[in-house]
């Protein structure tokens, strides 16, 4: 079964949903001795199954795949409905509907976690809760390695209780959603950095790998959340502008431009996120509830309708963004293959 110690570098791409995770970028991050994740969010669990398909035909190297957690805490359906009222004229202005309040989904969940079955990746990692043990254990007796994403020590322990193969330890730099388990709790401020030393005795006990994310932006950074007891870095928002990520036009640009705070909002789909600051923040966050999906799919039309237009559009974003280059994946993660493949009497000094 999968392990970070397989990796000739040791780095996860982040599984980035809504379109910038493509499979070509999978490959790319695969092919450089990292493990590429392929997002299966917003997918139906036949596109899921068919991304698959086409990242395994383009590779032979171990991948990745993601897929959220149906919520465990239910929206309010009247807050819900408030929200849809403050968003209607502004869909009014862009000629566009807004869909009824509905209820949740739960992002054909089963049926993806058949698909991953069938095709047998070499990681399922989990994001917006903890799943089920009997889960994990279907995964690990298909020869399936499991990782659940954490953002607090009450998370980890939750999770370390079904016996995961590795937890994604997610601090508050992440760019895009922060993966706290109960969505109507307002996520910590806590990086990566700060949650390794309390968790590693935690993960010893049984020999879980952790995986540091959020706010690495040089190898530097990744080097210091390795030595700091890391056995993996998961990176996503360096590679948001590499030639392979299907990121769209007007997000590539705003982080390119890299003339924006980044700030931690529901506005755009009701569950907590960092992106960068924009007109639509700015109106709706006061307004936006701890409602996902129904949000997400509330905004969605306003988003489609106005996809040139950054100031509408969910810029997800890590503190790290300024250190986004229009390179290639391969390029991208150069410097991270010098720095963190070195041999031990190679390494430059930390001092």
């Amino acid at each position: 079964m999968f392990s970070c110690n397989d990796l000739a570098l040791p780095i996860l791409g982040a599984p980035m949903a809504g379109g910038p995770t493509t499979p070509a970028l999978v490959v790319a991050v695969s092919e450089a001795g990292g493990l590429g994740m392929l997002a299966g969010g917003y997918l139906t669990a036949d596109e899921f199954a068919q991304r698959i398909a086409e990242v395994q035909a383009l590779t032979n190297a171990p991948f990745g795949v993601n897929v959220f957690v149906p919520e465990a805490t239910a929206s309010d359906p009247a807050a819900v409905a408030s929200y849809r009222e403050v968003l209607a004229p502004l869909a009014n202005t862009l000629n566009t509907s807004l869909p009824a309040v509905t209820d949740a989904s739960d992002d054909d969940y089963l049926a993806k976690l058949d698909a991953i079955v069938d095709a047998k990746p070499a990681l399922v990692s989990f994001a917006f809760g903890n799943p089920h043990a009997e889960v994990l254990q279907r995964m690990h007796r298909n020869g399936i390695a499991t990782a659940v994403t954490v953002t607090s020590p009450e998370e980890a322990l939750e999770a370390l209780a079904n016996e995961p193969t590795l937890l994604i330890v997610q601090g508050a730099s992440a760019g895009g959603h922060r993966s706290v388990h109960d969505q109507s709790r307002e996520p910590n401020d806590l990086d990566a950095i700060d949650l390794l030393p309390q968790l590693m005795a935690l993960a010893a006990e049984t020999d879980t790998e952790l995986v540091a994310a959020g706010g690495i932006d040089s190898p530097a950074a990744a080097r210091t959340l390795l030595k700091s007891g890391a056995a993996a870095v998961q990176i996503g928002t360096l590679l948001l502008t590499a030639t392979e990520a299907g990121t769209k036009p007007a997000h590539r640009a705003a982080l390119l431009a890299a003339s924006r705070d980044t700030v931690v909002t529901r506005a755009f789909s009701g569950r907590a996120a960092r992106a960068l600051r924009n007109t639509f923040i700015d109106r709706m966050d006061a307004h936006a509830p701890a409602a996902y999906p129904q949000v997400n799919a509330l905004v969605a039309p306003i988003k489609a309708a106005a996809a040139d237009d950054p100031e509408l559009q969910n810029l997800w974003a890590g503190t790290g963004y300024r250190a986004c280059r229009a390179r290639t994946t391969a390029a991208i993660l150069a410097p991270f293959i010098t720095e963190l493949t070195a041999a031990p009497d190679t390494e430059q000094d930390d001092r």
